[in-house]
């Protein structure tokens, strides 16, 4: 991740390349989750979660043949740490994606996000934004007298929001201590180790053929593509200006959970999202 003053001289077309990589790596986890429904219905979130980061992880080995034997153990420190994070925000996640609509789902795990943002607030009035993204997450599971959805789905999510939030504060550190997709490449495979038990656990080891073919591509969408764009990006452009890009994602999974799935949303529930990324905003343009 790089300063606002290590941006500034390519700002023209660094920061504008660094944008269609921030998009694009929403775009591609949202859609990715959305065309995973089917495979995490019939396989398990866990199994599926799990050969997509194995997957994922042969194929960035392959990529960037990484020099395993030559990094210190301050950069593998930090690759396990973020391998850690990714492998339970993921798992998570689609946990959460199983049992409740995507765009709730994203909307709650955006709580981490904006809770590293607002650990950085330095005015009494910031607090409005977090107040702001609580209220908007009560209108998307509550209705004021009973649940609307899941609420063990609601808990993931919000597990899966600390997950992220732990990503976000690590991947500056892997990004600036190794070169190229080397950093990444480590920390995918640290997850797909991580999540080795959960899979095996609920496939019970036993994987139909189909499934391995599926979960390649499933792994390309997320979380290989998404997570090499987000590196990228965030050593191209500020990172308020990326945070700034990634409120928007809450709304983009509401967009494409109903384009893809059909999964029609309350108007309070709409609203609660309207919040959620009003809030997310609010608190990445004040810091």
């Amino acid at each position: 991740m790089t300063t606002d003053s290590e941006t500034r001289p390519g700002l023209t077309g660094g920061v504008a390349a660094a944008a269609l990589m921030a998009v694009g790596s929403m775009t591609l986890v949202q859609l990715g989750a959305a065309l995973a429904k089917p495979t995490l219905e019939s396989f398990g979130p866990l199994g599926t979660t799990w050969l997509r980061l194995a997957w994922a992880a042969v194929l960035l080995v392959l990529i960037t043949r990484p020099r395993i034997l030559s990094y210190s153990w301050s950069q593998w420190r930090g690759a396990i740490l973020l391998g850690a994070a990714m492998a339970g925000m993921t798992l998570c996640y689609f946990q959460a994606v199983n049992r409740i609509p995507l765009g709730l789902a994203t909307a709650i795990e955006f709580l981490g996000p904006l809770g590293v943002a607002a650990l950085g607030m330095r005015r009494a009035w910031h607090a409005l934004w977090p107040v702001l993204a609580l209220a908007g997450v009560v209108l998307l599971v509550h209705d004021g007298s009973a649940w609307t959805v899941d609420p063990v789905g609601a808990g993931f999510a919000l597990a899966a929001g600390l997950g992220w939030a732990i990503y976000i504060l690590l991947m500056k550190r892997v990004g600036q201590a190794f070169d190229g997709l080397q950093g990444l490449t480590m920390s995918i495979a640290v997850a797909a180790v991580v999540a080795t038990p959960w899979g095996l656990a609920e496939s019970g080891g036993h994987i139909p053929p189909a499934v391995l073919g599926i979960t390649i591509g499933l792994a390309i969408l997320v979380p290989l593509l998404p997570y090499a764009l987000e590196m990228m990006a965030l050593r191209r452009m500020p990172t308020r200006a990326f945070g700034i890009l990634m409120s928007a994602e809450p709304a983009l999974g509401t967009l494409i959970g109903f384009a893809v799935l059909g999964q029609a949303l309350s108007p309070a529930q709409l609203a609660g999202i309207a919040l959620v990324v009003v809030a997310s905003l609010g608190a990445v343009a004040g810091e």
